[in-house]
């Protein structure tokens, strides 16, 4: 099993920006991020495949950038434009989200 710590969240105003990093036990070749907003079901953001196949929600395409480290077993997540319906709880995970869920790291888009 790999392990996932989550981390860059916090307090952005809509319009806002923001660079999330999560640190694996493992190998982040094939990682992808997610979020779970209160009362609602977790929903993937963005994934990367082994080949760099990169795959965007919709409610996010054109506003997030994922990325990874293989060195540092480091993959990101970059969001720009942030809006209120982006706050949410952010986890990090392999391709599938098949791995034990961290705590993940709280976005909170709020004026």
């Amino acid at each position: 099993q790999v392990q996932y710590e989550e981390s860059g969240g916090g307090l952005v105003q809509p319009g806002g920006s923001l660079r999330l990093s999560c640190v694996a036990s493992g190998s982040v070749n094939r990682v992808g991020w997610w979020r779970q907003a209160p009362g609602s079901p977790r929903e993937l953001v963005a994934r990367i495949s082994a080949v760099d196949a990169i795959i965007y929600g919709d409610s996010v395409k054109g506003r997030a950038t994922i990325s990874r480290d293989k060195n540092t077993n480091t993959a990101y997540l970059e969001m720009t434009d942030l809006q209120i319906t982006d706050t949410a709880v952010y986890y990090c995970n392999d391709y599938f989200g098949l791995q034990p869920w961290g705590q993940g790291t709280q976005v909170t888009v709020s004026s």
